[in-house]
């Protein structure tokens, strides 16, 4: 079943336009900033039969949550956020090896966009997050993640520990990200089965959720900070997974 989903901005709305123009449902511009690029936003959608509507820039402000919507919203209809039961069914489908990032209480916005941008870009099969304490997808989500949102399966479950312990029992490999961990990230086999663990701004991997990782690596820093954006991170970790499960 689709959910209908706001999204927001010039690239966003195109990449909508290129990837799901049939389930395109609404698009509201702001006709009077008079974009050029905006203006050919506007005649392409109008080429698929989605006549936009013109509104108001507060109506836009409104419908963006606040976000920079660049004088264009979109409504269109997604894939929704699945549970557990989705995430077993996309599992027993795979006839290749799983490849999987979750995210441990990931709460801000534009982190889960770039963590979607990474993992679509990587080839993941689904990025697993925890229903409480974390981020839904968003129009800001949506932005950020520059059409992954749209394409990249996202699972919600109740229960991390539990979900970590399904995996393992599925064949797949659990490596968590730590900065403590004695392993560096290109020192672990990454082919197989595989789910790749980041923690929350800030804090990390819980503990719950680091005992239940087979591996903990790091990522060597060389300079002032003790450590990266949980974006920035992921993307290390899902491109060296990429690039070992690419080597034949």
């Amino acid at each position: 079943m689709s959910i209908r989903r706001k999204a927001f901005g010039l690239h966003v709305a195109e990449s909508i336009l290129e990837g799901l123009p049939e389930q395109v449902v609404q698009v509201w511009v702001d006709i009077s900033r008079r974009d050029p690029k905006l203006l050919e936003m506007v005649r392409r959608f109008e080429l698929i039969g989605r006549h936009p509507q013109t509104a108001v820039r507060s109506r836009l402000d409104a419908l963006a949550e606040g976000g920079n919507h660049q004088g264009i919203v979109v409504e269109y209809l997604a894939q929704p956020e699945m549970d557990e039961g989705g995430l077993r069914e996309a599992i027993d489908r795979l006839d290749r090896p799983a490849f999987f990032l979750v995210l441990d209480h990931v709460q801000d916005p534009h982190n889960l966009g770039a963590c979607l941008r990474s993992a679509n870009a990587a080839g993941v099969h689904g990025v697993i997050s925890t229903r409480d304490q974390s981020v839904g997808i968003t129009p800001v989500v949506a932005k950020v993640a520059c059409g992954a949102a749209e394409s990249t399966p996202y699972y919600r479950v109740t229960n991390l520990v539990r979900t970590l312990q399904f995996l393992k029992d599925r064949g797949i490999w659990i490596v968590g990200a730590a900065g403590e961990a004695d392993l560096f990230y290109d020192q672990v086999d990454l082919r197989g089965g595989l789910a790749i663990v980041m923690g929350a701004e800030g804090r990390g991997l819980r503990r719950l959720t680091r005992e239940n990782c087979d591996y903990l690596v790091k990522i060597p820093m060389q300079g002032q900070v003790e450590s990266l954006n949980v974006s920035v991170a992921a993307g290390v970790l899902l491109f060296e997974a990429l690039r070992q499960r690419s080597v034949s």
